[in-house]
């Protein structure tokens, strides 16, 4: 059985509990958690609310607080400025290995073969890849196929590429993660690791998934003080799919280090309709 309101939520809206008469100072992981759930439910209308739970969250971690508040104005301006770029990125782009290309991957059939969507964002790749012949290419993904644990995403994007023409010493093959948030986390890692001179993304995908990519891939350089921006993005046109604002709530969640809330709001177990008021 689902869990009641009163159950579910109640590590998740609790603002401060009381111990004896004695305030209890919360978590760190605790605030940020309510701060992206309230912020994916009520959006703008939630600005007097996040005020509070910044100023809790700064007196707990000031450095946490200042990252946190950068990356809610990231979502902010992804859902309100963003501009999808059909097929190809924009021109003015560096045309160095400064920029980086990155694909995000889409879950393999059961025998490992990649499904339309996923060829559909690779001829995106390869176009964007043609136009920027200097910059490097991440390809994401890892293991998704059910009956075929030797194939990944990353690796059968990265097999299709060179196949089709691209020069595999430009492909960087991300092939651990199995979310979003892990496809930036791990990404980063690489491009820290051995590809420094990065200091431009361009995010590949359908597009609705293109808004969530930016602000994860934006969220980890912040909460890691990297100096490397989104600077733009090439989308397929898919003919269906989205990705809720809870979503990137749950994804956000993730990349703060709860594992175990995230996972509960990527699945709903707690219910965005029975939301306490911001009141």
């Amino acid at each position: 059985m689902k869990r009641t309101i009163c159950a579910s939520l109640a590590l998740l809206f609790v603002f401060l509990s009381s111990c004896g008469g004695k305030t209890v100072k919360r978590e760190e992981k605790e605030i940020i958690k309510e701060i992206n759930v309230y912020y994916a439910a009520y959006g703008d209308k939630s600005d007097e609310k996040l005020k509070t739970l910044f100023s809790e969250l700064e007196g707990v971690n000031k450095k946490s607080a200042e990252k946190w508040k950068s990356i809610i104005d990231v979502w902010k301006k992804t859902n309100t400025e963003l501009t999808l770029n059909y097929d190809v990125p924009p021109d003015g782009l560096p045309d160095t290995d400064e920029l980086c290309l990155v694909a995000l991957g889409f879950q393999l059939e059961p025998d490992g073969s990649m499904k339309n969507e996923l060829v559909e964002r690779l001829k995106v790749l390869k176009a964007s890849a043609e136009k920027y012949k200097n910059a490097l290419i991440v390809c994401t993904g890892g293991g998704t196929a059910a009956e075929n644990k030797e194939k990944t995403e990353a690796g059968e994007m990265a097999k299709w590429l060179v196949e089709n023409g691209i020069d595999e010493k430009r492909v960087i093959v991300e092939d651990k993660s199995l979310t979003t948030a892990q496809n930036a986390m791990l990404t980063f890692d690489i491009l820290s690791d051995k590809y420094p001179q990065v200091k431009q993304l361009a995010i590949v995908s359908s597009d609705y998934h293109i808004a969530t990519g930016a602000l994860l891939f934006s969220a980890v350089a912040i909460l890691r003080g990297i100096d490397v921006k989104v600077v733009s993005n090439a989308a397929w046109k898919a003919p269906s799919g989205t990705l809720s604002e809870m979503f990137k709530a749950g994804a956000l969640t993730e990349l703060s280090g709860d594992k175990e809330a995230a996972f509960k709001i990527y699945y709903e177990e707690y219910d965005i309709h029975d939301l306490p008021p911001i009141n």
